[in-house]
């Protein structure tokens, strides 16, 4: 079945479609990933945004029961060159296309992807339109152009868990898969506020040695201290997070309280509860090969990314130090309190697959509870 993607300032790419059929609308980002397009389909944090891969083949891993990173799918749309239906993966239960079509996404495949990224790294992420059903050029471009900008939209709050639970699972193992962990033998009590966390961030909470509760966006943060934890986690998440003015002020009611870790969005809506800015990243960045410095360390480690905003550092002023930096682009990797148990990065640490480099955070926010239960 022919299929059109359309970006709104008109450019045009003709392919084929698989997975559903339909059309689908959202910010067009690229993906520079060799591997791992399962844990992108089902991250929370692609909520509203269309995703294209630059690796050239995609579908040869086919689909497995345990690569999933939540409950469902939330991306708009998939953009592949070239769509292999034909899988082969020990532990795959189902093809790439038959995943989207049973979870209503709809993909392209077939387009020039080399040229689709060379284009928004020229012109920035733009909204776009996929179509099946609608084949005109000018109608389609006219549907994009009224799709509403990632600026400004609280996409959080539509991927949160409704009410809280805990969470006991850990790291997946060869042969074992993923081990039910006895909650007795875990000594931190950790809050872990969802703004459309991903599943491995918990197993790697679990296996520093956390006892997770997993809480809703905008869950009190009375309630929260009521629990009595060691430490406060703050998610990953999709959307911008300076509409969410309600959780930046139950955040600062845990500064000087309780340790707190954030990653990615949980990271920026801890600078804006600092009282710093975010702004938006022409391109953003999205993929498991960007390079890190740990600033306190002056080690550098390649990371895996995923975000479209970024934390202003001058606006934080004393609040905060820099506590990582990108290295492509200079911009703000991670912060830290200058004198709190307080951090935060914009990379995923917990990556899988990905590079395994950054998993140390977790040791570090487990030894910032265990000095402060000390104090």
């Amino acid at each position: 079945m022919k299929a059109i993607l359309a970006l709104a300032d008109g450019r045009i790419f003709e392919g084929k479609s698989f997975g559903a059929s339909g059309e689908a609308t959202g910010e067009v980002v690229f993906n520079t990933a060799m591997s791992g397009y399962q844990e992108v389909l089902t991250d929370p944090s692609y909520k509203g945004q269309m995703v294209t891969m630059t690796c050239p083949q995609i579908g040869n891993t086919g689909i497995n029961p345990e690569d999933i990173e939540s409950r469902g799918l939330f991306l708009s749309g998939f953009i592949v060159k070239e769509y292999l239906e034909c899988y082969s993966n020990w532990r795959a239960t189902m093809s790439l296309a038959s995943y989207l079509m049973e979870n209503g996404v709809v993909g392209i495949q077939g387009i020039d992807t080399r040229a689709l990224t060379r284009h928004l790294r020229d012109k920035g992420a733009q909204n776009g339109i996929i179509s099946t059903t609608d084949l005109d050029h000018a109608s389609l471009v006219a549907k994009a152009k009224v799709v509403p900008s990632m600026t400004g939209l609280d996409l959080a709050s539509g991927v949160s868990c409704e009410k809280p639970y805990h969470w006991t699972e850990g790291v997946w193992d060869l042969g074992k898969g993923y081990p039910q962990i006895d909650p007795s033998t875990l000594k931190y009590k950790v809050v872990a506020y969802d703004f459309g966390i991903k599943y491995n961030i918990l197993r790697c909470l679990v296996d520093a040695g956390c006892d997770v509760t997993v809480v809703p966006a905008n869950f009190p943060a009375e309630e929260a201290l009521a629990m009595k934890p060691d430490g406060i986690f703050l998610s990953n998440g999709p959307g911008d997070p300076e509409p969410l003015i309600g959780v930046q002020n139950e955040i600062r009611k845990f500064v000087g309280k309780k340790p707190v870790f954030g990653i990615c969005l949980g990271h920026q809506l801890l600078g804006l509860a600092l009282g710093g800015k975010t702004a938006k990243l022409p391109f953003g960045n999205h993929g498991s090969n960007l390079p890190v410095m740990d600033l306190s360390t002056r080690k550098v480690e390649i990371t895996s990314q995923n975000h479209g905003f970024a934390v202003d550092l001058d606006s934080l002023g004393d609040a905060a130090c820099l506590g990582h930096e990108n290295l492509n682009d200079q911009t703000v990797e991670g912060i830290r309190h200058c004198e709190l148990p307080i951090f935060s990065v914009q990379h995923h640490p917990e990556a899988s697959p990905g590079p395994h480099d950054s998993q140390y955070l977790f040791g570090r926010f487990v030894d910032m509870m265990e000095k402060y239960k000390l104090q």
